[in-house]
């Protein structure tokens, strides 16, 4: 019986059949922890020469600080030997090209009826603006080391270049 999975399924048996890691440990081996979108343009292990264990990728629409982030931060911080965070959002991101929740509320309800208002979407109006308020946030959670290493970048979607912000 064929389902929509099937093609995920089947390179999942490939991938299987030639794993090699499986002593990798819990840890980030760098000891970093990368918040970035979920855009499927955005590869984070081959943007910042990562491998498969190196860091704690955090992923969510428009790579935003957000509280889920924030207590994933926690666990990283203490428990899996993360010592630097960076945030990394994207240039051409579809939350940043929509001026309110409330315009991309209308959108869902328009395309499909569904009424998505009791759910946050964290739109960015001014990408700079919200990557320094992102970044504040980190650095002044009161339950992170205080000497956790923290920054920004802007990943390119276009060229793959990321550049450090001076945020």
């Amino acid at each position: 019986m064929s389902t929509p999975f099937d093609d995920v399924v089947t390179a999942n048996a490939a991938y299987a059949e030639k794993f090699d890691l499986s002593g990798l440990q819990a840890k980030a081996a760098r000891g970093l922890a990368l918040v970035t979108c979920m855009d499927s343009r955005i590869d984070p292990l081959g943007a910042l020469g990562l491998t498969t264990g190196d860091a704690k990728i955090l992923r969510n629409a428009g790579g935003r600080v957000t509280d889920d982030t924030l207590t994933a931060l926690v666990l990283a911080a203490y428990l899996l030997e993360v010592d630097r965070v960076l945030v990394m959002p994207h240039t051409r991101c579809k939350m940043a090209s929509v001026s309110s929740d409330d315009e991309v509320h209308e959108a869902i309800r328009q395309a499909s009826g569904v009424d998505t208002r009791s759910l946050e979407f964290n739109t960015i109006a001014d990408q700079r603006a919200a990557l320094r308020h992102d970044l504040e946030r980190i650095r002044h959670h009161p339950m992170l080391p205080a000497d956790l290493a923290v920054a920004g970048a802007i990943y390119d979607v276009e060229t793959g270049q990321v550049t450090l912000t001076d945020d």
